[in-house]
């Protein structure tokens, strides 16, 4: 590939392991792509206030952050959308009468509910366990979110989107039912598991943002390139001129790559950018 490309990475399960460590391939992949004088962005469902310093570190150019409620390149924010305070008053309002613990995600934070870091452990520890963290029954939710601001005003106007614990499939159901102005979707674990619910700005993806981003840099989308796990991720391949599904992805995100690399945790994201000519 000669020509400079744009590169969206997920960044959980692909960036990342599932022991929430950058494997150094990838680091120095990026770094070295990068030197190639390839643009380099995070496409991810956490808010900037979950992209922790190590991350920044690595070298990146950019963020697109809730799913695609925020895009900024180079410290210039191109998008922004985020729900309205009365959009928000409403969910908040909906979750404490189902008793569902849940929180906030804003680019200025993480707010949760009052019972969220007590109810929230044993799914967290779930969470853990099923991308095989073998120090699962030993985590917090502390340790998951260690910046969560507890006991703070939960109705706000900064939200980019409220993630929920989920007690049966039934509340992911329910609440698509309830929030039509909303978007909703499931996360959590390896592969497809559902473990939380997140309701956030409707009309919006990571293919949306990366539509937004590749006009503000003047990119053409057949020289993009989307590296994901999940199925949130599909959009993002389908957008970019080459979409590569991780190792340790979902079947259905596997089934519209056009490259399948290995597994986070088995340098699949240098292997990627090598088969994709990004290095040497």
């Amino acid at each position: 590939m000669d020509k400079r490309k744009v590169v969206f990475l997920d960044v959980d399960g692909t960036l990342v392991d599932y022991r929430n460590n950058i494997p150094d391939s990838a680091r120095d992949a990026i770094r070295a792509a990068r030197r190639n004088g390839h643009l380099f962005l995070m496409s991810t469902g956490r808010s900037k206030a979950e992209v922790y310093p190590e991350l920044w570190e690595i070298g990146l150019d950019g963020l697109i952050g809730g799913n695609g409620s925020y895009v900024e390149f180079q410290d210039t924010v191109v998008l922004e959308q985020t729900m309205t305070e009365q959009q928000c008053r409403a969910v908040v309002s909906w979750l404490r009468n189902r008793d569902l613990e849940f929180f906030l995600e804003c680019n200025a934070g993480l707010f949760g509910s009052p019972g969220f870091q007590e109810v929230a452990q044993p799914t967290v520890r779930q969470y853990a366990r099923t991308k095989g963290n073998t120090h699962a029954d030993d985590l917090t939710v502390r340790d998951v979110f260690p910046d969560m601001i507890l006991g703070a005003d939960l109705v706000r106007s900064d939200v980019n989107k409220i993630s929920f614990v989920l007690n049966t499939f039934q509340d992911h159901t329910d609440a698509t039912q309830a929030f039509p102005d909303l978007k909703t979707g499931t996360w959590g674990g390896r592969g497809s598991s559902a473990l939380f619910g997140d309701l956030g700005v409707a009309n919006i993806s990571k293919a949306f943002a990366i539509e937004r981003l590749l006009e503000h840099v003047g990119a053409d989308p057949a020289e993009s390139i989307g590296v994901g796990d999940a199925a949130v991720d599909i959009p993002m391949l389908q957008i970019c001129g080459v979409g590569v599904a991780m190792g340790n992805g979902s079947d259905d995100i596997k089934a519209v790559a056009d490259h399948i690399t290995d597994d986070v945790e088995e340098d699949g994201l240098a292997n990627a950018f090598r088969h994709l000519g990004l290095i040497d």
